[in-house]
């Protein structure tokens, strides 16, 4: 049996789990809030508290992180996420800290790996596209039944709104900027004239303030153009919406209102995460135990 020590960086908490590689289960899981710190000695501590206890029990470390990683060094596309933390030597610092080997790809790629064997089991999708939706918005592909692993599959930085609101990535009207959590309570913020999380407005809706459910229906039009987009542009069979946002109450409904919308061509299965918060994590440990030099 081996034992994967998955590790899932996000810009508001930080997971670790010890995996059975057999079972693809969790056998114990542990969570903090991700430092909003420039200063890589204060990630690096959080790493060393919350993955030292478990690093003993495992065999190889699997990593699923938001940003950029390319040859084991971690960007963050948006400044605004990590603390601004920027080219930080992820795979080194963790492989140090455990010394275990040591493996990352992008968390959203990690998920959806996890949603794709996930939904194989029960039919035959071939090509499929995972979009997180929550702090931030991210998604992973798998064309042909390949993960695309490259470093610049990043949806959440495609222009959705040319006249939208200047991006920390340096472009206009991104669809992070327009319809993550971060766009909902900063368009709350905006509108009813007090500090709103993303958290905050979504309940609004929930509870019937037409303003707050404005909102969330704007952000979930422009997933919807983006979705209405790659379908066209990459054949995609299914789409599997996942974060907080995606996965909160019927916010995957208002996504499918809107698809309904578009000509047919358009119009791919929508569906929902089955992994939730844990698909990083078990995403990662199933990607990278599958591979032969783990």
């Amino acid at each position: 049996m081996s034992i994967c020590l998955a590790v899932d960086i996000g810009g508001t908490k930080i997971a670790a789990a010890l995996v059975d590689c057999t079972t693809n289960h969790i056998i114990e899981r542990h969570q903090i809030a991700t430092p909003q710190s420039q200063q890589p000695a204060i990630f690096s501590t959080a790493l060393t508290s919350l993955l030292m206890p478990l690093a003993p029990q495992a065999d190889f470390v699997a990593v699923a992180s938001t940003g950029i990683i390319n040859h084991g060094i971690l960007t963050a596309l948006n400044p605004d996420n990590l603390g601004g933390l920027n080219r930080f030597e992820l795979v080194d610092d963790i492989q140090r800290i455990t010394q275990l080997p040591t493996h990352a790809i992008n968390d959203a790629q990690a998920a959806a790996w996890y949603e794709f064997i996930s939904l194989n089991s029960n039919n035959s999708a071939t090509n499929m596209l995972f979009i997180t939706i929550s702090t931030g918005i991210g998604g992973g592909l798998v064309l042909n039944r390949q993960l695309q692993t490259g470093t610049r599959g990043h949806i959440g930085h495609t222009v959705v709104d040319m006249n939208g609101p200047m991006c920390g990535c340096g472009r206009q009207g991104c669809i992070e900027k327009v319809a993550s959590g971060t766009a909902i309570g900063m368009a709350g913020t905006s509108l009813f004239n007090r500090v709103c999380s993303g958290q905050d407005v979504y309940q609004q809706s929930l509870e019937g303030d037409s303003d707050a459910l404005n909102i969330i229906h704007s952000s979930a039009s422009a997933v919807a153009e983006l979705i209405a987009n790659l379908t066209i542009t990459l054949d995609l069979d299914v789409v599997v919406i996942g974060g907080s946002v995606g996965l909160a109450p019927h916010y995957c409904d208002y996504i499918q209102q809107y698809i309904n919308e578009k000509p047919e061509y358009y119009r791919p299965c929508i569906v929902s995460a089955q992994a939730g918060s844990n698909a990083g994590l078990l995403g990662a440990a199933s990607w990278f135990a599958s591979q032969e030099n783990y």
